[in-house]
């Protein structure tokens, strides 16, 4: 197993630099950069003067130099000022880092603490009103984007009930003296509709691949086995059946974290929430080529960290695996 990590690890360093190619070439590329966007309204500003500042924000450089520029001080520790926000962008990770994580850590504990009973109940009631009533709820959680539930909830809980804040982090007027209980009600209190929308379109994909596998576990001559043997049905689907259906879940895990980070632009964005996700939002509309890169390796770096600890969870999971 520690040989198979180190290799992991050393592929991953390789992946990072091909990843960090594409994902340079492909911001250069955007149509306007931040000296253009920052200038429009500026009628008296020439074209001169616009060179001057491309060459004081260090984005006068073409793509191949530009990007070697960039990879010096990366691998340096160093990913660049951000132009918009005016701060180191590995600062800018750190500090904002904790909102966009604590999100995304909740609503991957709903989710499967919402989607595995479910899914195994509707494996146990299969082709009943049960299973049809849930299937039709993931199906309807599946289709519809995640701006459309944060449109429903805004206008339902707080533009209708009035009982759950729409934006923000914490409430304007409220003061805390250090890190209380209160404040932490408060956050929680402001980020239930984030979460509750991460949770209503993530939540689906995991029921119905938990449902499948259930079905397939559940026909197997074990399980018939022990039926047949008069094993009491709670131990035959809890201790037998599941298991076998909890080794390509955990498969899941890894990869479920890096999409929520990734997800947490449009989310963030819709509930003015203070983490990274929103900032990269403000950041592609000012062509913030330093953020946005700093953001992209960053969500690069957690899905192969991810993938790699699914790997890991699955050998232990499942005694049979082994990595050499």
């Amino acid at each position: 197993m520690k040989q198979y990590i180190i290799r992991r690890i050393l592929i991953s360093f390789v992946v990072l630099f091909g990843v960090s190619i594409m994902l340079y070439t492909l911001v250069r590329l955007m149509p306007s950069d931040f000296v253009d966007l920052a200038t429009a309204n500026d009628m008296h500003i020439t074209e001169e003067h616009k060179q001057k500042l491309r060459e004081l924000y260090g984005i006068d450089k073409g793509i191949i130099e530009g990007y070697v520029s960039w990879l010096g001080g990366a691998l340096q520790g160093d990913l660049g000022m951000s132009l918009y926000f005016k701060k180191p962008v590995s600062e800018l990770i750190v500090k904002y880092m904790p909102v966009t994580f604590a999100v995304a850590a909740i609503s991957l504990v709903l989710q499967y603490a919402i989607a595995v009973p479910l899914g195994i109940l509707a494996a146990r009631k299969q082709y009943t009103k049960t299973d049809y009533a849930i299937t039709v709820l993931t199906f309807i959680g599946i289709s519809l984007p995640i701006f459309f539930f944060a449109v429903v909830l805004r206008t339902v809980f707080s533009e209708w009930l009035r009982i759950l804040p729409s934006s923000g982090m914490l409430t304007a007027r409220a003061t805390y003296n250090g890190f209380t209980f209160a404040k932490l009600m408060d956050y929680l209190w402001h980020l239930a509709m984030p979460i509750t929308c991460f949770v209503l379109t993530s939540v689906g994909g995991i029921l119905r691949y938990t449902r499948t596998n259930m079905l397939e576990v559940l026909n197997m001559d074990y399980i018939r086995t022990a039926r047949a043997k008069g094993v009491p049905e709670n131990k035959v689907i809890h201790k037998h059946a599941f298991r076998n259906t909890l080794i390509p879940l955990v498969t899941m895990i890894g990869g479920s974290l890096p999409g929520l980070f990734s997800g947490a632009a449009i989310t963030e964005g819709l509930f003015a929430l203070e983490g990274l996700g929103n900032m990269a939002l403000t950041a592609s509309y000012n062509s913030d080529v330093p953020y946005l890169m700093g953001f992209n390796m960053f969500l690069a770096v957690m899905t192969l960290l991810g993938t790699l600890l699914s790997d890991i969870l699955y050998a232990v999971v499942d005694p049979r695996v082994r990595y050499s």
